[in-house]
């Protein structure tokens, strides 16, 4: 018998090996997808853009319109409090 279709208390070989091996490529493909990330962002830099503000347009970018608009009142807010001017 192969040992990836033995069955031992439930557990198929089998499967699991299929499961154990879709989730490796996907770490994979994710590990290649960061460094495309990467690559882009080291562009972006060349061509004189802030990379910290394209990382956080980014995430302002995702978020829903009522989470931003409460992100920059209190944003305001915290500022006002501070002394500073906005």
């Amino acid at each position: 018998m192969i040992m990836s279709e033995l069955n031992i208390g439930g557990v198929s070989g089998a499967q699991l090996r299929q499961f154990i091996d879709r989730v490796e490529n996907l770490e994979q493909e994710k590990a290649e997808l960061g460094e495309q990330i990467r690559d882009v962002m080291a562009e972006a830099k060349a061509e004189g853009f802030d990379t910290k503000v394209l990382r956080q347009l980014m995430r302002m970018r995702k978020m829903k319109k009522e989470e931003l608009a409460e992100q920059e009142e209190l944003l305001d807010l915290y500022r006002r409090a501070l002394g500073e001017n906005v």
